[in-house]
């Protein structure tokens, strides 16, 4: 399989990148990039856990657009291009109450001007939690 990044994406500068953003604030780590994926875990923790203890259903959105945001950018054409969200939704399908979800976006849709990314968010015992499709405008970067 033939890789999908114009940029090839490393841990070390999505980490970077994110250093004081919500992705740090929750507590977002980088895993792993693939030919066609980028993955990541987030506690399940006072940081992200709704008032009846289980993993809020907008942390999980957080990641989720974490993830794909930052995938599209790593498959833009034109280096003065910028892929910004411009719809996501999220089906939350299993409770999570401690310990880490794992997400990992992959694209359905890698176009000119937009960008389709899938991403699914499991438990550790790879279980799905919540599966989200995030649509990414591309654009032409703000001076």
């Amino acid at each position: 399989m033939s890789s999908i990044w114009t940029r090839t994406p490393t841990i070390e500068a999505m980490t970077e990148g994110s250093l004081g953003t919500a992705v740090e604030s929750l507590g977002i780590e980088y895993l792993e990039v693939g030919d066609d994926f980028v993955r990541a875990r987030m506690p399940v923790d006072e940081r992200t856990r709704q008032p009846f203890g289980i993993l809020h259903g907008g942390a999980s959105v957080v990641l989720a657009e974490t993830l794909g945001s930052m995938a599209a950018n790593y498959c833009l054409r034109k280096p003065d291009q910028v892929a910004v969200g411009l719809e996501v939704n999220a089906n939350h399908v299993r409770s999570v109450s401690s310990g880490w979800v794992i997400g990992t976006a992959r694209p359905l849709h890698i176009g000119g001007s937009t960008q389709v990314w899938e991403i699914r968010i499991e438990n550790e015992d790879g279980k799905l939690t919540c599966t989200s499709r995030l649509t990414m405008a591309v654009i032409r970067r703000p001076q």
